[in-house]
């Protein structure tokens, strides 16, 4: 297997180089062969840092879709309600009790 066209050298490139190219393997029904070669491409041109700003991005807007979906569904809520059923969406409902028992009182 070759080296990504546009990207640089270095134990990134390598570590890509090596990696099994299983076709198909997570790619969108929605997206053509031809455009899913060029983002794959691109996300083995980036950088450690690179990727990881991107995922942090993504988490970020996740979070925000979530605290979203939480203000729609409870309009009502206090900001430490909203924390609370945020704390529950993402720790599970025991996990979120024990760290934060006032998460209890909270109904589905």
């Amino acid at each position: 297997m070759g080296q990504v066209p546009g990207a640089g050298c270095g134990v990134a490139n390598l570590y890509n180089s090596v990696m099994p190219q299983a076709p198909g393997f997570g790619q969108p029904l929605d997206t053509a062969d031809h455009a899913a070669a060029v983002q794959v491409a691109r996300w083995r041109a980036m950088s450690a840092s690179e990727k990881a700003a991107l995922v942090a991005s993504m988490y970020r807007a996740t979070v925000a879709l979530a605290d979203a979906g939480i203000a729609a569904r409870y309009p009502e809520a206090s900001e430490r309600e909203r924390f609370l059923r945020r704390a529950i969406l993402h720790l599970g409902r025991d996990l979120a009790v024990r760290v934060y028992p006032d998460a209890a009182q909270l109904t589905p």
